[in-house]
């Protein structure tokens, strides 16, 4: 088996689980972002994510071929916080993440994630 299989479902997870975040207009749980109009927000949150991406990518492949393991980690940690955040902000007025799809994103990064982690 990959040592990796675990992580790159978590990351697969948690990057469309971005996409479903444009969707829900997740910018309007952010204090700064929340203040822009639908439009605003929709181009800023989503032109925001091209550099984290690219600083993600590269990060994970430094050089090249070899993968980053610290920035798995990381990432994998991250997953399992990104599900507490949300759980966090589920009474918040501007959640929209309340539908199963969404939910099963959330969940199933950071599922993937911890299994990554015990693996």
């Amino acid at each position: 088996m990959n040592a990796y299989l675990f992580f790159f479902i978590a990351l697969s997870f948690l990057l469309i689980h971005e996409m479903d975040a444009i969707r829900c207009r997740e910018w309007k749980l952010f204090p700064v972002l929340s203040r822009l109009t639908d439009e605003r927000g929709y181009i800023v949150f989503t032109a925001l994510h091209i550099p984290l991406y690219i600083l993600l990518l590269w990060g994970l492949f430094p050089g090249g071929a070899a993968i980053n393991s610290a920035l798995v980690v990381g990432l994998d940690i991250f997953c399992i916080i990104h599900v507490g955040l949300h759980l966090l902000f589920i009474n918040h007025p501007e959640n929209r993440f309340n539908n199963p799809f969404s939910w099963i994103l959330i969940l199933g990064a950071g599922l993937a994630g911890g299994l990554d982690l015990l693996v």
